[in-house]
């Protein structure tokens, strides 16, 4: 958990006018949590019909414009549209001298750092990279969940008190991410939270299978139990037939999987080498009985009847 302490008020940025370029599930909800904090949404982007609505019901009344409109109308523009398009969208505006000196830029990619905004930093701007480590729906119940939510933050250093002051006002806490470090850091939460999804709506879907009629309420509890348990203990929280060597009971997962859910099989065998990995590594996953297990991993077929516990 980051340490950072609430600023000086005389560290705050100054009540600022707000723009979005990229009115997608995150640009709307930060222009509504900083217009808490007292700053002033004054227009936003956005191509899609989606878009406009979700910016017309978490900015309302805030007009919606091109791009180059909103650099004339923002002191702080959130670009906020996808990694792919953000290197192209900063050099655009930079080369159309939509850029204007000591303006704020922050995008929110968690892949780039500051860097990525060399090009409007050489029209005078200030560049700020704050990547909400949040899953966002598009609805205003993500401002809700920007309290205690943590940013990773890159800026130049005269930069950081300022883009820290502004993730504080939108309820956040910042983290700091050098710039070398942020594909590293995006991947770590790609690989919790995105994987995350995928691994339960599988998990819900073999349920059904299974004949299960309510498989949320089966898996609530214990996925939530097992999410705390993880938090806390880390590998010392594996459980289960992977962790334990019985590779008997991995044989038949496998065997159903193949049969009921074929487009699982993969996921399931290289999740389950990472499990044996660490359970192995760190002496819960007895040598004695990793052979057999890691046997079955490599070719993921069920050579022994086994104990389908």
């Amino acid at each position: 958990m980051s340490t950072v302490h609430q600023p000086d008020p005389k560290d705050r940025p100054a009540r600022l006018t707000v723009g979005v370029i990229g009115a997608g599930r995150v640009g709307p909800a930060l222009a509504a949590s900083l217009q808490l904090a007292g700053h002033r949404p004054v227009a936003a982007s956005g191509v899609s019909e989606a878009s406009r609505k979700r910016a017309a019901e978490l900015l309302p009344d805030v007009p919606i414009v091109p791009p180059a409109e909103v650099m004339k109308r923002a002191d702080l523009v959130l670009l906020t549209v996808p990694d792919d398009a953000l290197p192209g969208l900063v050099e655009g505006l930079a080369e159309t001298g939509a850029v204007r000196p000591g303006q704020l830029l922050v995008h929110t990619s968690g892949r780039y750092g500051a860097k990525v905004l060399d090009p409007a930093l050489r029209a005078g701007a200030l560049p700020l990279a704050l990547h909400p480590a949040m899953t966002f729906t598009g609805t205003p119940v993500d401002v809700q969940r920007l309290a205690g939510c943590s940013f990773g933050v890159t800026a130049p250093d005269e930069l950081r008190l300022a883009a820290e002051a502004l993730v504080i006002e939108m309820g956040g806490e910042p983290e700091w991410i050098a710039e070398e470090n942020r594909p590293l850091y995006h991947a770590a939460l790609a690989l919790g939270a995105n994987h995350l999804v995928t691994l339960v709506a599988q998990s819900l879907e073999l349920l059904r299978t299974a004949g299960v009629a309510a498989p949320d309420r089966m898996l609530g509890p214990l996925l939530g139990a097992a999410l705390d348990n993880a938090l806390r203990s880390g590998d010392a929280a594996l459980t289960g037939p992977v962790a334990r060597g019985d590779a008997g009971t991995v044989a038949a997962h496998v065997q159903q999987l193949r049969e009921h859910a074929p487009q699982a099989v993969a996921g399931y065998l290289a999740m389950a080498r990472a499990t044996a990995d660490r359970a192995l590594a760190h002496g819960l996953l007895k040598p004695e009985l990793a052979e057999d297990l890691l046997g079955v991993l490599a070719d993921g077929t069920d050579g022994t009847e086994g104990d389908a516990r």
